[in-house]
């Protein structure tokens, strides 16, 4: 996209050069700090970083719960600028739409002067203001930091024509919708393949590769049908092991070298362990805790339960407690009945054990009882060998879409920012 033909140099470095036309004002002179308290008949307000100020009960997620006592809630009417204090420079941010409540933890500003809310609400939350937010806000643990309203108001805009603000916000919101719209077709893509994955899985550790072997009933409902020279089996009867609980031991242990310790946060997407992780002292892991090859561990608790590793790492590990631990004879049982646990019939028995018990809560006992099909040892090295090519492709498509979106998001962030200061030049892009 073309430039402006002049620019000027605003004094103000974080933003850059603007158009030789345009003004800067402090956020002084647009904004007066707000703090009506007012909470009967009014809806609850959020701020996220992707969406701006919402409706709290339009997204479905933890951050809904409201406090009971709204006393001191905040009134916020449309056209209002609003951030958290704490995850502001985070880009929790934005000038609402709606007339609501919003909690303590938030900065209410109304406007000074008349101003196009879209074009400010795209120029707060682009790149360079998210960095300076980031730079005025104060505080001794990052998550905490605070941006006070008496540094808010002495940061500098760029201050274009109404006319122009009302340009550049158009030409944003038909260019993000159409980045956001190709964001969504990844995303969807991504669910699809995501689909293949588990479906893929499934067919083959309760059907085998063979379309054409005999079958039998499983005689579990959620497992159905499996191929006649299959046998089933519980959990307890094919580990080398007792289930095994991990450690339960305070963090205040941690330290930076030893023997490093997973945790059910230390495992990533696709069952990977990340690269940094917490230690402990040696004397603090009986032998009996160590981590062997081929174990199995399985979380057992909250939003994670059922969240499998395959333990192949070289070195000292060991376990957490809200991991139960099985082991294997090798390689290729152990990654059979990994895969187990990425299938469909996994997440149905799991679903069956939390309706049983009313609480998310898989214990060890409960995964020893786990019932699965299993194959002669020369299948599952066939079934291992076969969905370890085909879910490696699978994963390589997904990671390709991943990095698809980044570019996309990262594109729309560049596109905000060049706009809102001026960088290019959209007023016949409309």
């Amino acid at each position: 996209m073309r430039r402006y033909p002049e620019y000027k140099d605003d004094g103000v470095e974080f933003i850059g050069d603007i158009p030789k036309h345009w003004n800067t004002i402090r956020c002084a002179h647009l904004f007066e700090l707000k703090h009506i308290k007012k909470t009967s008949g009014e809806i609850n307000l959020s701020v996220y970083r992707d969406y701006g100020v919402i409706k709290r009960n339009s997204r479905n997620d933890n951050y809904n719960r409201v406090s009971e006592d709204t006393s001191n809630y905040k009134l916020v009417e449309s056209g209002d600028f609003v951030f958290n204090k704490m995850k502001c420079w985070q880009g929790s941010l934005g000038v609402s739409e709606y007339r609501g409540i919003v909690s303590p933890a938030y900065t209410v500003c109304k406007p000074k002067r008349y101003f196009n809310g879209k074009y400010f609400h795209y120029l707060l939350r682009s790149q360079p203001y998210i960095q300076e937010f980031n730079r005025l806000s104060y505080g001794v643990r990052i998550g905490q930091w605070e941006l006070r309203f008496e540094d808010f108001k002495d940061i500098v805009v760029p201050y274009p024509s109404l006319s122009e603000q009302t340009q550049i916000a158009n030409f944003l919101d038909r260019k993000t919708e159409q980045i956001d719209e190709l964001i969504r077709i990844k995303e969807r893509q991504i669910e699809l393949l995501q689909e293949q994955h588990t479906a893929l899985i499934n067919q083959a550790v309760t059907k085998g590769l063979d379309p054409n072997v005999e079958m039998k009933p499983s005689g579990v409902e959620w497992i159905g049908e499996i191929p006649k020279h299959w046998h089933l089996t519980r959990l307890k009867y094919i580990s080398n092991i007792p289930v095994t609980y991990g450690l339960n031991i305070e963090a205040d242990r941690y330290t930076t070298e030893g023997i490093r310790l997973i945790r059910i946060t230390d495992i990533g997407e696709g069952g990977s362990l990340m690269q940094k992780g917490v230690y402990l002292p040696e004397d603090c892991v009986p032998q009996e805790q160590m981590l062997n090859s081929y174990d199995l561990l399985l979380s057992r608790s909250g939003a994670t339960v059922g969240k499998s590793y395959l333990h192949l790492e070289t070195g000292k590990y060991t376990s957490a407690g809200y991991l139960v631990r099985f082991n294997f004879d090798d390689y290729w049982a152990s990654k059979f009945i990994y895969y187990v646990t990425l299938s469909h019939f996994y997440r149905n028995w799991l679903e069956q054990q939390i309706i049983i018990s009313t609480i998310q809560n898989v214990n060890g006992e409960k995964y020893s009882n786990f019932r699965l099909p299993i194959p002669l040892h020369q299948e599952q090295k066939q079934i291992v060998g076969f969905l370890d090519q085909k879910t490696k492709q699978i994963n390589e498509l997904i990671t390709a879409e991943q990095r698809k979106i980044e570019l996309l998001k990262e594109y729309r962030q560049s596109l905000i920012s060049e706009a809102v200061t001026g960088k290019i030049d959209v007023r016949n892009e409309v």
